[in-house]
């Protein structure tokens, strides 16, 4: 087997059908096994897949267990030289695999591989590309000013050595994965992606960023507007410096006193909508999904996408949300 795909999903089963439905599509011609490893989602997530994808690994767990948990979980199953960690709510192009496995035979000490993201609107995702995150780095990060999260000396559409991606879309030998040993368990949620990429680094291996490849990751960076999210983010990053770099009090109480008065900070991250444009409906049956996200990441109108046989539509008006599912009759 070349590449093992692991989705793990929660509550999102029209993304999911969206995003295998293009998976197989660029899947076709790489032997290639899906594992679905699904935290105990109250929607139709499994039975849609019992019933449209029979052939894909589905894990049912009985509870949620956790991001880093489940990816482990499924990659503990797969059979791949190569592993694919992806979000249940993205979309690849018909030759993302094509491209990413090509490039990852000119890298001799690969670690991480990962690609250009966009949201649902179209606009591109910074946190595809992101910067070692030191403690200052993370304090402005708390105040909503992002800029140094990022890593900016790259182009969104060149390739390049990035140390740190988001956990939607990571490509990596399985050797490799195993080399570190995997997710650490201890985050339930957020920065585990941002600690395996380093463990990784630190292991000494190469992470790259391969923007000629374009992929859709509906729901774009939770942004810092609440204080359950903060305490989320910034619990992970205690977690994170505490385990590799000197554990500093002076931080601990900056990063308290950030979560109580994060409410205050609104109106600098406050959720940006996208500017009103006409809006069209894309569907698989008449579009490849490379298409698709062509036309998304134009900007030239407001594109939602309807699957072939389905009864909705989806698509995102904003940046910073979870993408917009329509039932039509």
């Amino acid at each position: 087997m070349k590449l093992s795909i692991i989705i793990v999903n929660y509550n999102v089963c029209c993304f999911l059908e969206l995003c295998l439905n293009s998976v197989f599509a660029a899947t076709n011609a790489i032997a290639t096994e899906l594992i679905v490893v699904d935290n105990n989602s109250n929607d139709s997530s499994c039975e849609m897949i019992k019933e449209k994808f029979p052939n894909i690994l589905l894990i049912e767990n009985k509870v949620n267990i956790g991001f880093s948990k489940a990816n482990n979980q499924g990659v503990k199953m797969a059979s791949g030289e190569y592993i694919c960690l992806l979000n249940p709510d993205t979309v690849v192009a018909e030759d993302t695999f094509l491209k990413i496995l090509s490039f990852s035979k000119s890298i001799n000490n690969l670690g991480v591989l990962s690609c250009k993201l966009i949201d649902g609107s179209g606009c591109f995702l910074p946190e595809s590309k992101r910067n070692v995150p030191t403690r200052l780095i993370a304090i402005k990060k708390l105040i909503g000013f992002s800029e140094s999260y990022y890593c900016s000396r790259l182009g969104k559409s060149e390739v390049g050595e990035v140390p740190i991606f988001v956990g939607a879309f990571m490509f990596l030998k399985k050797i490799v994965y195993e080399d570190v040993g995997g997710f650490d368990e201890r985050y339930f949620m957020y920065g585990e992606d941002i600690d395996l990429c380093y463990t990784i680094l630190k292991s000494g291996y190469d992470n790259y960023y391969y923007g000629k490849t374009t992929i859709i990751h509906f729901k774009g960076e939770s942004t810092l507007k609440d204080e359950v999210y903060a305490k989320r983010f910034y619990g992970a990053m205690q977690l994170f410096y505490n385990k590799y770099f000197k554990s500093s009090l002076l931080f601990d109480l900056i990063v308290k006193m950030g979560i109580i008065i994060i409410p205050f900070f609104k109106v600098i991250v406050k959720d940006k909508k996208i500017e009103s444009r006409p809006e069209l409906v894309l569907k698989t049956s008449q579009f490849s999904y490379k298409a698709i996200i062509y036309l998304i990441e134009k900007q030239d109108y407001h594109y939602s996408i309807h699957i072939e046989n389905t009864n909705f539509t989806l698509s995102s008006k904003s940046s910073k949300s979870k993408g917009d599912i329509v039932y039509v009759s």
